[in-house]
């Protein structure tokens, strides 16, 4: 009985500490792009679907993030690993292109729940901005 006693508030507790970093867990989800006037240009709704725009590349370019799924105009990747650290979160991607598989390694950090920076891992000063485009 008393084993009882001490296994049920360590339950409630460890549900209480994932259910707080669940919750404090970057939402990555929609489309992205370097200059959120461009949305439009960038993006296009073709059915359901979200997709680019013929000359997305010309206006900065973006990418789509569906679950664990990263979409770019010339690549899909898969996320395999996420490691979130209070605002910036650390992904490893298996990339495929029409030539070629690769696996990358890269960091966003949140500014807001709408704009993030890309980072690159050990080349501190090169940094991509990126700003979620409202749902249309």
């Amino acid at each position: 009985m008393g084993s009882l006693k001490l296994v049920t508030p360590c339950a409630t507790l460890i549900s209480l500490v994932v259910m707080v970093v669940g919750a404090n867990a970057l939402d990555l989800n929609g489309a992205w792009v370097s200059d959120a006037d461009n949305c439009s240009k960038v993006f296009a709704r073709k059915g359901t679907q979200l997709g680019f725009t013929d000359m997305s590349d010309v206006y900065g370019g973006g990418f789509i993030v569906d679950g664990d799924q990263i979409v770019g105009k010339f690549a899909h990747c898969r996320i395999k690993a996420r490691k979130d650290s209070g605002p910036t979160v650390n992904l490893v991607a298996a990339c495929a292109t029409d030539m070629m598989l690769s696996s990358v390694q890269f960091s966003l950090k949140e500014l807001d729940a709408n704009s993030i920076i890309r980072q690159f891992p050990g080349m501190e000063d090169l940094e991509i901005r990126y700003q979620r485009c409202p749902p249309s």
